[in-house]
């Protein structure tokens, strides 16, 4: 049968909620507000990394220390990464997309605890700025984003506390949007609609919100007992006063890999969202989708260790760890089968959102072959502390998120703002950003076949050609930027008026008006049984039926 919508009502008022782009200064309850909160502060946080990124690769384009010192290219080197990882991949793919997008997918009005909610995303910006003062107050940590000991108790305490302190912030932030998104997944569907009739992006939140939960307190509390090492002199892992530096890399990669899918998962949910619309077909497998989350959620928990093959781990765990990094290679590559699959014989639209999401799986399987590799101990031994990682990790990362990320806004930027981004500046923002990308890092893996160690300002002068070239992506990159800006903010006042639903989407998001209203829909909200519908031309989609069971068992 056909499902249509409801009669629509009126929403109920805003109440005393500032009105306007005031409501994006204020501590609002609207899931909506809040997501495009996560999403500004993450794009400022974002060009501050890159900034600190530009003057990494500026100082590596001579074999010698003349443009930053030791310790200055160790504290950027430390911000570079910090600010990447906690201030723009993980709140945007997490907190952005999924306060957008969450309330619409399961038909609620709202977040499960959005007071909760608003205080996750405030927990942020005193965070980032608080990293970032760290630099201007005695020095920023110098120890990188892992912060091992005895490194991290060496170098100037008071930034590598204020490091300490602002990471466990943002790991607040992080845990209580990971408790609000399950509760919201889980507790706040609309009647009737079941587990496995949600879209993708649900299940990759829920599965980011699990590794959240269960990781992310075992990092708060390995800080914790580091930041008494360096205050109160304790001896948790300083060898000095018989701690266990390799305890801490063990608590401290109990986090740090799942972070990885922490990052990435999110992508996979919106990469399967943008796909099938824009091809025109039914998502393909989606039970074995669904499944391969939950095993790499799983897996995520049991291959922290292969991080520390050079840690003096025995033959067995080096053994074990090896095998269980194999395994999870295999719900990854069943996501990238199912991709294709989604795109094989689809009426394929090349605009920037696919433009972008296709770039994401040639850059992601690259970045896994790489991962494969790296998880065989001979290999690793030969490539740890290399520029071959740094390839590798800036792979799955950037090429991995960030590609994601831009895709994302320009396939809703229509519902954030009921206007059109200007796609002859998305190609072009698409193109300039994928050349750079592999100009700068693909000729990284060389580097590290080679022997270049990575973290360090100075080189031998046989790289210096290879850093150069790489240093020219780099610029590439930077500038790409330049488009995507003027193209957000020319088309946020000029930009074509997108109508509410430009791409003839199924999902639930679409199915109310762009921008959407404060409480989602005017009336109760529609129940999307089959977000994946498609396959008949886009003039004959009933909208109203979204996407009724005719549509879906007829195979058209």
């Amino acid at each position: 049968m056909t499902i249509a919508l409801p009669p629509q009502t009126s929403s109920s008022p805003p109440g005393l909620q500032p009105e306007g782009w005031l409501r994006y200064l204020s501590f609002s309850l609207d899931h909506k507000v809040i997501g495009l909160q996560y999403m500004v502060a993450g794009f400022f946080f974002y060009l501050v990394g890159g900034a600190l990124a530009g003057m990494i690769r500026v100082e590596l384009v001579s074999p010698i220390s003349d443009f930053l010192g030791r310790e200055t290219y160790n504290e950027v080197l430390t911000l570079h990464g910090t600010v990447m990882i906690f201030l723009w991949i993980v709140p945007v793919v997490n907190g952005a997309f999924g306060n957008y997008l969450i309330p619409f997918y399961v038909g609620a009005r709202d977040m499960a605890f959005p007071r909760l909610n608003a205080v996750a995303f405030w927990l942020i910006p005193p965070a980032g700025f608080l990293l970032i003062a760290s630099y201007f107050i005695g020095g920023a940590a110098q120890s990188g984003w892992t912060a091992y000991p005895p490194l991290s108790l060496t170098t100037p305490a008071a930034g590598q506390v204020v490091w300490i302190l602002s990471v466990l912030l943002l790991g607040g932030s992080s845990i209580f949007g990971g408790i609000n998104f399950i509760a919201t997944v889980l507790k706040m569907r609309r009647p009737g609609l079941k587990m496995m009739q949600l879209p993708m992006y649900c299940w990759a939140m829920l599965g980011t919100s699990i590794l959240v939960v269960l990781s992310t307190p075992v990092l708060a509390g390995t800080l914790v007992l580091l930041s008494f090492d360096i205050i109160a002199h304790t001896g948790f892992f300083n060898p000095a006063l018989g701690g266990n530096a390799v305890v801490y890399q063990h608590l401290f990669w109990f986090y740090s890999h799942p972070a990885v899918y922490i990052m990435v998962l999110p992508a996979f949910g919106l990469v399967s969202e943008i796909l099938p619309v824009h091809a025109r077909k039914p998502l393909f497998g989606y039970t074995t989708m669904v499944y391969s989350i939950l095993a790499i959620v799983f897996l995520g928990l049991i291959v922290w260790a292969h991080h520390m093959f050079t840690s003096a781990t025995p033959p067995w765990m080096r053994l074990f760890f090896t095998i269980a990094t194999a395994f999870i290679a295999v719900p990854t590559g069943i996501k990238f089968f199912n991709w294709l699959a989604t795109l094989w014989g689809g009426k394929i639209a090349l605009n920037s959102a696919m433009l972008f999401s296709c770039a994401f799986i040639l850059h992601f399987v690259f970045g896994g072959i790489t991962g494969v590799a790296l998880a065989q101990v001979p290999f690793d031994i030969h490539v740890h502390d290399t520029y071959f990682v740094v390839g590798h990790f800036h792979y799955v990362v950037y090429g991995g998120t960030v590609f994601v990320i831009f895709g994302s806004i320009y396939h809703w930027y229509p519902k954030f703002t009921g206007r059109m981004l200007n796609e002859d500046l998305g190609r072009f923002h698409f193109l300039i950003t994928f050349i750079g990308f592999n100009l700068c890092f693909a000729p990284q893996h060389w580097l590290g076949l080679n022997g270049m160690p990575r973290r360090v300002a100075e080189y031998d002068p046989q790289f210096t050609l290879v850093n150069q070239i790489s240093s020219v992506g780099a610029l590439l990159m930077a500038l790409s930027t330049l488009p995507f800006l003027i193209n957000v903010f020319w088309s946020a006042f000029s930009g074509k008026v997108a109508g509410d639903n430009p791409w003839n989407a199924l999902t639930p998001e679409w199915l109310t008006s762009s921008p959407p209203p404060v409480e989602n829909w005017k009336g109760e909200a529609p129940l999307v049984t089959h977000p994946y519908g498609y396959g008949v031309p886009p003039g004959q989609i009933d909208l109203k039926a979204a996407t009724g069971r005719e549509l879906w068992s007829s195979g058209q």
